[in-house]
This record gives structure tokens, C-alpha cells and sequence, in this order.
């Protein structure tokens, strides 16, 4: 038998010729700091030292491992933190932390050999991107690894061990944080969805026999609904649970498929024909998937078109009539455009994943979820179970971005498999399941008109979105134009366009990127006809007090004051500046509930919430610890667990306004029990009075809910449901009834003055520098907000300039199901980010503080977009901004 040393311990290899090294590291070792994700050696995140030299164990034989040291991350700080961890730790180079260890591999050999051959020089950013170019982080850290890397070889890390920022900064540069495809019970088995290969059939045969007949298969369901219609290529129709992931996949194989194919309707151009075939027959339209996070007003249908959704529009006849007149006289302030976005994957770099275990009747699921207590009542309600019979976990998550909100198939199937074999199975998807099948942010086709006076004011807007959303409804894209720059009259109308393609899924801001895109480029054009700077035209148009001082903060950037005029320069490479901005609701989950106790001395918090990288328990730890007068590491935070007190689901930047105001009212509750149950008093002059009377404190626990806000005392500062009228209203209550979402006065807002590059011969873009401002209220974690500001900037990148799904238009079939083809943002695609707080606005919520993760990425597209058009004079109205776009729309205007 051959063998391998690995981390100094000699380890036996595996006969199996197809074996590879990375399931031999995470599966026969445990070594799970290795991540396995794209599978074809694209994003880095399993790297480990062979013989001291960075590879992927994805791609390598196990078998070439014979006789060779391999170090995996838990090698790496075995002893002692290395320079390049503790960097890591100390700039907070890491949010969901998935793609970390590969990160830390990699980097820690570059250190290595750079200070063995030039000292403490410090590298260029370059030099640190060129080194890095193979891993991808989908949140976007690359803002402080390159500050971490370089810190890291100029020295300033060879000393002793840090206090991070983040909570559990260490456990994600060590590896030894676990993940649901991490988790491993004796006896687990491996679940596998066989899935349509037809956008469009109805299954008529479907003997599961072959497949429970084989060796090491220990469950085999049907997963057909009772309709026996398959309405999508990836449609889940059987699962089997078997021994490991190959047996289960030979089982799959086996599986006799019968079918009866039906006419398709692939897309958004497809599907809106009169005579394309309907995806959803009226008694079946309660099938359909949810693109929104919270539940959709009533539409009516018509064919595969669902709407117009158009509550929130204000006297819509007249926007016609002003539009159409306008239109007939040739009114040069009047803006028309239709813009175009393309789909947008979640990609998370963890994929959806399930580990079900039954322990008699009591069921256990570890999930990768972005909502612990919400998923363990939708199983409860689902099983017919006990809310006490159900425990759901999610220690770490790798990733949601909107995708993991809900109770997902691959959950589901895990349960019903680890009933029926009885025994632990684990479903995880692989890298095409993640990026076909898992949602998406709709594409999006959207016709704007609007309409100046005379005056200089805004008299009309319309808008119109048609959401590409697959098997799916509930978009709101235009509506969201209801609730910023105020006009005499607005139409704002959204349509479902439904198809036979994979359901669509909340995406960091639904809706709100795309309308930014449209809407904010028409603002920048109406500027331009009007001859006033863009920003001052939105400072005139927009009465927000929270962005008002954002367009101040702006107005005041050199590299605004600076810009150059649009179309001033020539020669191939031109730079240009644009601005934009964004918004988002103010939300707060009722209900929440955060226990607060003293536990043999030391301070508990708890709550049935869950980190997904937004930095949940540095957030709940840094309050704590700052009304006692203590450090964040001396505070224990329970979460990630359903069995702990009610908290809210991590989507819709609710997380933060949810956990703090309860978290001070029983702080505040929990330091009168300590005084009084004191046996003596501090020692006069203390400077640490609550650390004495804590460890003198028997056992005291004390839990809040989270209360309603106060009224806002500061001007202009109003609920925007009631800006937008009786609709409004009747919106809020809905998503209060039926999603449990409170929407609260103020707006978060954000506006961002981005410069790029643009190469006019090829066609590419470069984003140079981004300038982001942001009021979302006090910062309760000011180094993982800047982190979520940067990431939240570098995925607005990705879907302004590469990110796009491709479709086969006949078949259904998603052709971008690997890393290698669906292109997200890489390091070396980072700019200089700066991140302005603006932190005023929220007095009204107890603590000061709402949510970042939505509102940082609404304006980033539609910047890009507007700081090309200053440099070439050039407007792009379809998304991604390709080379072949640009040159196209660049070689039309030399043309006209």
C-alpha cells in the first residue's frame, strides 16, 4: 500500500485508481479545512503544499501523491498562527470564510518564498493578484487579503497572535470551522437527485427497482409531483441514498425513465409569444417558485405572463398622456430607453446542502441555511412534527446571498431519504446543480420613459420591468422606483415572464440592482439634456435626508470635482467617472428574541439566528461587550441553532435591526438583576465595575423581543410605505402578515462614484477606483462593514461587466454550469475601494443600527455603466457590459 505524509503524519493512499486527493484529505482523513468547489481546478479553495509547491486536489490522483508531504490548512498553523493568518485575521480578509483555507495555502507559500528572497519588501498589488489569480471569493474579501498579504510579507504579522475583529476569524484561517458539507455521523450515507434532462415532459414511467436492487444502496424515492410534469431541465424526479457518492450515481443511472415530451417555451423572448406553450396550467400555478422575499400581491395571468403587479404607480394616465405628448412634439428632455440585464447566479462557493440524521422521532438537519429557525418550522409544519422534535443547525454557512432563505429540495430529500433508510444522509449538490438549479436574479427586460418640466422638476416617470423568472413568480422590479425621486406622476408595472426554466430566487437587493440600472442611467441622461451636474440634479430631485448628505459627501470627491467632460478624450485607453445611487427598505423581523445571561461568570448571548459572513456574532458580541465595558472576545455568542431563542433569517439586511434593540433592552434588564443579586458593590474606582460584579454573579439569564421603533424625531425621516400612500400601507401589512417583515421609517441609502478604464480597441473596462458612500445608521462592527461595502461593490462589478448564465435556447439546457464558465469577479479585479459611514438617520431604532449587505450593491451597475458613458460618450444599456457590446455600440457612434 502506498502512502503519503501529510501534515508530518504518515497516511495510507487508496488502491482506487479514480480516486483524488481531495476526497481523500476531506473524507478518509477529515482534514475539512479543504474545500471542494468547482471541481475542475478554477476557484483554488481545495490548495494544498505538495512537496511545499501549491496545487488543487480536485484535479490530482490521489496516487500522485505517493511518497510526497502533503500540508493542508490545519498544517499550516499547526504549532502556530502563520504571518499570513494572523493578516488575515487582522484585516478581516474573510466574510463566509468557505474560499479562506485554499486562500490561506496559497498565500502563506507566496510569503514563504517572498521573504526568503526579498525580506520584507513589500509586494505591488499586482504581484499579490497574480499569485492569487487562481482562487475566487465569491463575497468578495479581495479588498483586505490584498492588504492582509502585503502587511503580511513587510513583517508586520511575525509577532505575537492578534485579537481579530471577527469572532471566528480563527477557526476560517485554520480550517477547523465546520460547514454542512463538513458534517459526517457513523453510518452516513450519500444522497443523489436524479434529475430531468427535458425542459418539458410528463413522466410516465419512472421503476426506481434497478436502482434499489444494486449492492450498497440503502433508499431509493420518487420525487415526482403529483402532476407527474417535469417543467424545467434539473427538475428534481427520484433520489437514492447509498454507501458513497459513486455507488449512489451508478444507481441514479440505473433508474428506468419513461416520458412524453411537451412543447417548451425556453426564455423571455420565447416565452412572451402569443403562441408559446403554457409552462403552468391554471390549477397548477401554486407550483410555481418565489423570486421575492416576502409573499406577492395577487395578478392576473395571461398565458406565461403574470401582471402587471402596478400598485405603486401614481396617477399612470397622466405619465401616459405627458409621455405621448411629449413624445409627438419631439420634446428633447423627454428620456426613453429600453435596457436589458442578464441572469445572475447566486454562485455560492458552499453549496446547498443537507445532513439528516433521526434519532427515533426526534430529526436533526444540519443545512446550509441562510434562516435556522424559520427552516426547522417549515420541516415541523411539512413532518407534522413537534417544534421540540426538530432541530435544525448551521454552525457555518459558505455562502446564501438570498438562495438558502427558503426549505430547499436538497433538505426535503435528505430527510425522506434518512427516514426511509434509516440512517444519516448527507445531500450536497455538485458545482452544475449549484449554478443551474439553486435560483438566480431574473433577467430582466425594462422599457423607461422619463419626462422633466419645464421647470427643472420631475413630472413623469414610467417604468415597465418583464423579470425573465423561470418557473418562478413575485418579481418587483419597477415597483421599487416608487420610493425614491418623487414625481408629479409615476406607471410603474412588473411583470413574471414564467418559463420552462429553473426557478428564480431572491438575489442580495431583489429587483433592486436591475431598476437601478435603468433608472439611474436615465437620471445621468436627463442631467445631460438639461445641462446640470448629475449629482446635483438628484440632490434637487431627491428630498432623502440620508442621501442628501450622501450627494454632499460626493459632490465633494476629488475624483468627481476632477472628472473630465464626457467625450473629451481620445486615444485608445480613457478614463471616465459616473455616479449612481441606491436604496433599500429599512426591515425587522418580529418576533426576535435574544437571550442574554450570565453563565458561570461569563456573559451569554443567544440566538436562533446564523452567520453567513455578514459577521452575526461579532455584531451580537461587540454590543454586549461594549454595554459592560468589556472586550468581544469575552463574550460567548450561541447561534446557529433552531433550539435557541426565536431569530430572524438572514436576508433582506434584517439581521442587525432585529437582534440589537432586543440585545439592549435585556442587557439593560440583566444588569439590574446582577445589582441586585450583588453581594458587594465594586471597589470605588474600578475600571472594570461589571467584571468584578460578574464574577461574583450566580447564574441569571434574562430574554427581550425585539420592540417597535420609536417615533423618528428627525425630519424627512417617515416610513417610505407611507410616502407611497394607501398601496403602500396595504404592502406593508401584507409582508408583516405573511412574511413576518416589518418595514421601518428611514431608507438606507448608498451612492457610489466609481471611475474606470476603458480600453475603445478591445472593449474591455477596468474598474479603477470606487468611492462608496453609505448611511445605514451606526456601525456596529466598523471592519467587517467595510468588508460587507467592498464585497457588496465587487459582486455590483461582476454583474455590470461578467456575470451572465447561458442557456441552450432549444433544449433548456444551463451550457455556464461550471466555475470556468460562469466568470465572477476575481482578485485581480479589485479596485481601490474607499467606504464612507455616514451614521446618522436611525435614531428612532434602539441602537442606532439597520442592515448593509442589500442597499451597498443596488447602485454599482448602473455607475459603471455611467462612468463608461463619460468616457466615450457611449451608452450601454444591456448587462453585462461585454467587449463585444462596447465595441459594437463604440463602432456605431464613429458610424453615425
Amino acid at each position: 500500500m502506498s502512502t503519503m505524509t501529510i501534515n508530518g503524519k504518515l497516511a495510507p493512499l487508496p488502491d482506487d485508481p479514480d480516486a483524488l486527493l481531495v476526497d481523500v484529505v476531506r473524507d478518509a482523513l477529515d482534514l475539512t479545512g479543504t474545500k471542494l468547489v468547482c471541481g475542475a481546478g478554477v476557484c483554488g479553495a481545495c490548495t494544498v503544499l505538495v512537496d511545499g509547491e501549491p496545487a488543487v486536489s480536485c484535479l490530482m490522483p490521489a496516487g500522485s501523491a505517493a511518497n510526497k508531504s502533503i500540508t493542508t490548512v490545519e498544517g499550516i498553523g499547526a504549532k502556530a498562527l502563520h504571518p499570513v493568518q494572523k493578516a488575515f485575521m487582522a484585516h478581516d480578509a474573510l466574510q463566509c470564510g468557505f474560499c479562506t483555507p485554499g486562500f490561506i495555502v496559497e498565500a502563506a507559500a507566496f510569503h514563504d518564498s517572498w521573504r526568503a528572497a526579498k525580506g520584507t519588501a513589500v509586494p505591488s498589488r499586482e504581484e499579490i493578484g497574480a499569485a492569487l489569480s487562481g482562487h475566487l471569493c465569491r463575497c468578495g474579501a479581495y479588498d483586505g487579503i490584498f492588504r492582509a498579504v502585503a502587511d503580511a510579507c513587510a513583517g508586520r504579522f511575525d509577532g505575537n497572535d492578534i485579537l481579530p475583529p471577527r469572532m471566528e476569524a480563527r477557526d476560517k484561517v485554520t480550517g477547523s470551522a465546520k460547514y454542512t458539507v463538513d458534517i459526517h455521523h457513523d453510518g452516513q450515507l450519500e444522497g443523489v437527485i436524479l434529475r430531468s434532462p427535458f425542459a418539458h415532459a410528463r413522466i410516465s414511467e419512472l421503476d426506481l427497482a434497478p436502482a434499489r436492487a444494486m449492492p450498497g444502496v440503502s433508499a431509493v424515492i420518487s420525487l415526482l409531483r403529483d402532476d407527474r410534469i417535469v417543467r424545467y431541465v434539473g427538475e428534481p424526479i427520484a433520489a437514492v441514498a447509498a454507501k458513497n457518492r459513486k455507488t449512489a450515481l451508478a444507481a441514479i443511472a440505473a433508474i428506468k425513465l419513461g416520458s412524453e415530451r411537451l412543447p417548451s417555451a425556453i426564455g423571455l423572448d420565447e416565452a412572451r409569444k402569443a403562441d408559446a406553450p403554457v409552462v403552468f396550467e391554471k390549477s397548477a400555478r401554486k407550483m410555481a417558485g418565489n423570486v421575492s422575499e416576502g409573499g406577492g400581491a395577487p395578478a392576473s395571468w395571461k398565458g406565461n405572463i403574470r401582471g402587471p403587479s402596478a400598485a405603486f404607480s401614481k396617477k399612470p394616465k397622466k405619465v401616459r398622456s405627458w409621455v405621448e405628448g411629449a413624445r409627438a412634439a419631439n420634446n428633447p428632455l423627454l428620456v426613453e430607453a429600453i435596457f436589458r440585464t442578464g441572469t445572475q447566479q447566486h454562485a455560492c462557493l458552499e453549496p446547498h446542502a443537507a445532513v439528516a440524521r433521526f434519532d427515533g422521532d426526534r430529526l436533526t438537519v444540519h443545512v446550509s441555511t441562510q434562516a435556522v429557525f424559520h427552516v426547522m418550522e417549515l420541516i415541523a409544519k411539512r413532518y407534522k412534527l413537534g417544534h421540540d422534535k426538530v432541530r435544525v443547525i448551521a454552525d457555518h454557512v459558505g455562502g446564501g446571498f438570498g438562495s438558502k432563505a427558503a426549505l430547499g429540495v436538497e433538505t426535503t430529500t435528505a430527510i425522506e431519504l434518512a427516514r426511509e433508510a434509516k440512517a444519516p444522509v448527507r445531500i450536497a449538490y455538485d458545482r452544475h446543480e449549484e449554478l443551474s438549479v439553486t435560483g438566480y436574479r431574473p433577467a430582466t427586460e425594462m422599457k423607461i420613459a422619463l419626462l422633466p418640466s419645464e421647470q427643472g422638476e420631475l413630472k413623469a416617470l414610467s417604468l415597465t420591468a418583464y423579470a425573465d423568472t423561470g418557473a418562478a413568480t413575485n418579481s418587483t422590479i419597477a415597483a421599487l422606483a416608487r420610493l425614491i425621486y418623487p414625481a408629479e406622476a409615476k406607471e410603474l408595472a412588473d411583470f413574471d415572464v414564467i418559463s420552462n426554466l429553473p426557478a428564480g430566487a431572491p438575489f442580495r437587493g431583489p429587483g433592486g440592482p436591475p431598476m437601478a440600472f435603468a433608472l439611474e442611467q436615465a437620471i445621468d441622461e436627463a442631467a445631460l439634456r438639461m445641462k446640470v451636474d448629475p449629482i446635483a440634479l438628484r440632490k434637487r430631485w431627491d428630498p432623502d435626508p440620508n442621501r442628501q448628505r450622501l450627494y454632499d459627501w460626493a459632490f465633494g470627491l476629488e475624483v468627481w470635482r476632477n472628472r473630465k467632460p464626457i467625450a473629451a478624450q481620445s486615444g485608445r485607453y480613457r478614463r471616465g467617472v459616473g455616479v449612481a445611487t441606491g436604496y433599500w427598505l429599512y426591515l425587522w423581523q418580529p418576533g426576535s428574541k435574544v437571550e442574554v445571561a450570565v453563565k458561570a461568570g461569563r456573559l451569554v448571548a443567544s440566538t436562533a439566528t446564523q452567520d453567513i459572513g455578514t459577521g452575526t456574532r461579532t455584531v451580537i458580541a461587540n454590543t454586549v461587550a461594549r454595554e459592560f465595558g468589556l472586550e468581544p472576545h469575552e463574550i460567548e455568542v450561541r447561534i446557529g441553532d433552531s433550539k435557541l431563542p426565536e431569530g430572524p433569517g438572514s436576508g433582506g439586511s434584517r439581521v442587525t435591526a432585529s437582534v440589537i434593540p432586543p440585545m439592549l433592552l435585556a442587557i439593560e434588564q440583566l444588569k439590574a438583576a446582577i445589582q441586585q443579586n450583588a453581594k458587594r458593590q465594586p471597589v470605588p474606582g474600578s475600571n472594570a465595575p461589571w467584571r468584578e460584579m460578574l464574577a461574583a454573579s450566580p447564574d441569571l439569564s434574562v430574554s427581550s423581543v425585539r420592540p417597535e421603533d420609536s417615533k423618528p424625531m428627525a425630519p424627512g425621516v417617515q416610513s417610505p410605505l407611507k410616502q407611497a400612500g394607501f398601496m403602500g400601507m396595504i404592502f406593508g401589512w401584507m409582508m408583516r402578515r405573511f412574511s413576518n417583515l416589518a418595514i421601518g421609517a428611514g431608507v438606507p441609502s448608498s451612492v457610489q462614484v466609481i471611475e474606470v478604464e476603458v480600453d475603445t480597441w478591445l472593449g474591455h473596462v477596468r474598474v479603477v477606483n470606487v468611492h462608496t458612500g453609505i448611511a445605514v445608521g451606526k456601525i456596529a462592527a466598523p471592519a467587517l462593514a467595510h468588508s460587507q461595502a467592498a464585497g457588496a461593490v465587487i459582486q455590483g462589478i461582476g454583474y455590470a461587466l461578467y456575470e451572465a448564465r447561458e442557456v441552450d435556447s432549444r433544449t433548456g439546457d444551463v451550457l455556464s454550469g461550471g466555475m470556468e464558465d460562469y466568470r465572477i469577479p476575481g482578485i485581480a479585479d479589485t479596485p481601490m475601494i474607499d467606504v464612507h459611514f455616514d451614521q446618522s438617520g436611525f435614531d428612532h431604532v434602539l441602537g442606532g443600527s439597520v442592515g448593509i449587505g442589500e442597499v451597498a450593491t443596488v447602485p454599482t451597475s448602473p455607475a459603471v455603466a455611467n462612468a463608461i458613458y463619460n468616457a466615450t460618450g457611449v451608452r450601454l444599456t444591456e448587462l453585462p457590459i461585454r467587449p463585444d457590446r462596447l465595441v459594437a455600440a463604440l463602432k456605431g457612434r464613429a458610424a453615425a
